[in-house]
Order: C-alpha cells, then structure tokens, then sequence
C-alpha cells in the first residue's frame, strides 16, 4: 500500500496537449485529500457495486432463457434488448447528470444509485416466484423495465462514483474504482463455471441432460439476484460509514492537504462539455475507444469461438465450460490491467497522446479473433493458448490498463474546481464507447 501511495507524488514528466498551452493543474499536489487506505477500500467497493448488477444480468441469462423458452422470438431478442434497453439508458442518464453540476451533490447521487439496485434486485429475486406463471410477454416487459431500472442506478452510480472520487484529488482512488470494476467480472465468471463443473453428467430417458446447468433453475436466479442486493446494501453500508466519517473531503469551499492544512478553494461552477473534451481530448478519446473495440469485438467472438480439441477429451473443451473459462481469462487480464497502474511510474495518464495511439492500436486484435476456431470452422492457428492467452487475455489487459490510466489522468489536466465534472465527463466518454461498440457489433456478427 506504501508504493501505491506514492502514486499521486510520481515525478513522471508530464506531456502538454497538442496544440495547446494548457498542462497539469499548478496546485495538484498542494490540493489533495489525504490518503486513507480505508477510503481507498470503500472506492473499490464503489467500483465493485456499479457493475455487479450488469454481471448478475449476464449469470442468470440460462434463466431467463428457460423463462423465455416457449417464444422463439424472446428467446433470439432477449440478449440485445436487454443491451439496447441498458446501453441507451446508461448514456443518456450520464449525459443528463453532467449537464447537471452546479451546486450537485454526488453522494447523494451515489445513495440514490444503490438503493435503486437494491430495489430493482430484490424484486427481480421474488419474481423468480411471484411471476413464475405469467406469459412471457409480460415477464419480459418485466424484465426489461428492471433493466431499465438498473441502467439508469448505474448512470447515477458512474457519475457520482468517478466525480465524487476525482474531487479527493487522488490517483489511489480511482485506480480503486476501477479495480472494483474489474473484480465485479471476474467474480460471476467462477461462480457460471464452477455451477457447471460441480454438477455431474446427468441424463433422462437415455437422453444426456446436461445441457440444463443449474442456473436456469429459479432457486439459482433467486440467490443471483439477491447476491446483487447484498452487495448493494454493503456498500451503501460503507459508503454512509465515509460519510459520516468524513463528511466534507469535497472541494467546495475547503480542501485538506497532505500536511493537514484546509485550502480555500472556489465554490462549484459549471463547466462545458467542451470545455472539458478541450483539455482532455485525447484521454476522452483514448476511453471511448477503448470500450468501443472491446465491445465490438469481445462478446461477439467470446460466444462464437470454441475449442480446437475434442469435447470428449474434457469437460473444459465443452464450449459450455470453455465459453466461460474464455470469458474468465478476459476479465482476470481486464482486472490485471486495472492493477498494474497501481505500480508507480506505469499509468500513463500523463502522456495522454500515447494513450490514444495505443487506444487506436488495439482494432489489430480483431485479425488475431479471425485466426481461432470461429463456430467450430477450424482456426488458422491451431491453439487454444494462442486464443485464451495472446488473444483474450491481452485484450483484457490492454483495455484494463489503458481505462484505468486515462480515467485516473484526467486529474491533471484541469483546475482543481473542475476535477468533480472531468470525471463524471470521463464517465461520458467511458459510456459512450460501450454503446458504440454494442451497436457495432451487430455489424461484425453479421459479417
């Protein structure tokens, strides 16, 4: 903890937008939040909570698809609805709640996300009981209202999470948001992968029935969804606890500094959107397309890859197993990402040019995707290493890496009054490449 400390003191040179006079805020380092390793485990709950309800969406889709089993029509359109449903309200929620800054109050933003979660998801568990009869039109408005529901708790989530955080001025906290993220991955993975393999071959009538894994089963979605509940009333939990602890870390009017001295700062003014995108245009960008690479390309081929051995070697060959397993190794390189600019000197928020060029760099895993075994047609090379390793989990890592250091950057290319709206711009940006890269996958799965 001692070296990530060191993290917002790093003597890294810093590099001036192209074109522009403006650099890094002169106060950075006068004006910050003291350093609280307690602070630091509640921002990664924070980051944990704002995408565990999408993953839990994601681990009961073999229940929804058992739900929606006798309409061929829902069973096909379910997935994208509920992504076209939650992309579109993510953005326009974060779009709104950044138009909003003057005199806001983040923490009250983040409350109101959670106990929206809370309440979406417990009502979500009951339904698996509640609504176990009704028609499948009626349960999928259902659902698609919870989702909307849910979408709109994360908007105010990401907004108030990352302006909230970037307003201690530490880099600490927001690497601890998005390590949170990336543990709120790679947790559903295990669980999706561990209900397969823990449960043996069965078959009924001479038939293998072992394609019904124990998640569609109600009792399975109900401990789902209620898990999202859990961890939305923890952290909200922990989150009150920091504030009552310390109840005005903001900067608003006074700021304290790493020599337990308050700060006069300025009161909240509002600032531009394109004020904002002027000074942080290449980490913006860098953020949105990383997001839209990884949705373009991640969730289109994860599904459609399989192994190149034989299922019948190995359960975990089985694409019901495999499929998950690749899903995994995505989000542990996403997680490791996120973690290694931890690591003193390898964040490269100061250089926010070779971020966007990395950024655009990472459309070349696309023709490493079209090398694997591609629904089972044969793969140019023929290796499952290749395809979990140098494929997926680099992909992983890259996007992890380059997200975590141009969220975690963007600090220091504004004053410190505009630290709060940069990142719940930065969060703009963040949504605005998922729901491009969703709607660009359409294209790449038809092609």
């Amino acid at each position: 903890m001692e070296r990530i400390r060191r993290l917002a003191a790093d003597s890294v040179a810093y590099e001036p937008l192209e074109g522009s006079s403006e650099g890094p805020a002169d106060t950075e380092h006068a004006e910050q939040s003291r350093y609280s390793r307690f602070e630091y485990v509640i921002f990664f709950l924070l980051g944990n909570a704002m995408l565990w309800a999408w993953n839990m969406f994601l681990a009961a889709a073999p229940y929804f698809r058992s739900r929606f089993a006798t309409s061929e029509w829902a069973v096909r359109n379910y997935q994208s609805s509920i992504m076209s449903v939650s992309t579109v309200t993510n953005l326009a929620t974060v779009y709104v709640l950044a138009k909003l800054q003057k005199n806001v109050s983040y923490p009250r933003r983040i409350t109101i996300s959670l106990l929206v979660n809370c309440v979406t998801f417990t009502l979500l568990a009951f339904s698996t009981f509640a609504l176990k009869n009704v028609s499948v039109p009626v349960y999928f408005g259902f659902l698609m209202i919870m989702v909307l529901a849910a979408s709109f708790a994360t908007g105010l989530n990401q907004n108030g999470v990352f302006a909230y955080g970037a307003g201690f001025g530490r880099e600490e906290y927001t690497q601890a948001i998005m390590g949170g993220q990336g543990v709120a991955g790679v947790l559903p993975c295990v669980v999706q992968i561990a209900s397969v393999l823990l449960v043996p071959m069965e078959t009924h009538g001479g038939q293998d029935r072992s394609d019904e894994p124990p998640a569609a089963s109600p009792k399975a979605a109900f401990i789902y969804f209620l898990t999202a509940t859990g961890v939305s009333i923890l952290t909200l939990l922990a989150f009150l606890h920091l504030l009552r602890r310390r109840p005005g870390p903001r900067p608003k009017s006074v700021l304290e500094n790493e020599d337990d001295e308050l700060v006069d700062l300025p009161h909240d003014k509002s600032v531009s959107l394109w004020t904002l995108f002027g000074k942080l245009r290449y980490l913006a960008i860098a953020v949105a397309l990383c997001f839209t690479f990884t949705m373009m390309f991640f969730p289109v081929y994860t599904s459609e890859i399989v192994s190149v051995n034989d299922p019948q070697q190995s359960r975990i060959y089985d694409p019901r197993v495999f499929t998950p397993l690749a899903l995994l190794v995505w989000n542990v390189g996403d997680l490791a990402g996120r973690t290694a600019v931890a690591i003193p000197g390898l964040s490269i928020g100061h250089r926010p040019f070779l971020a966007f060029l990395l950024a655009v760099a990472r459309i070349g895993f696309l023709p490493l995707y079209l090398l694997c075994n591609i629904n089972g047609h044969g793969a140019v090379v023929h290796s499952d290493f290749f395809y979990l390793v140098i494929v997926q989990f680099l992909f992983g890592a890259t996007n992890g890496y380059l997200v975590s250091s141009c969220m975690m950057g963007a600090n220091f290319w504004v004053d410190v009054d505009e630290r709060e709206a940069a990142g719940a711009f930065m969060s703009i940006m963040l949504v605005a490449g998922l729901a491009a890269g969703s709607l660009l996958s359409f294209f790449v799965t038809s092609s």
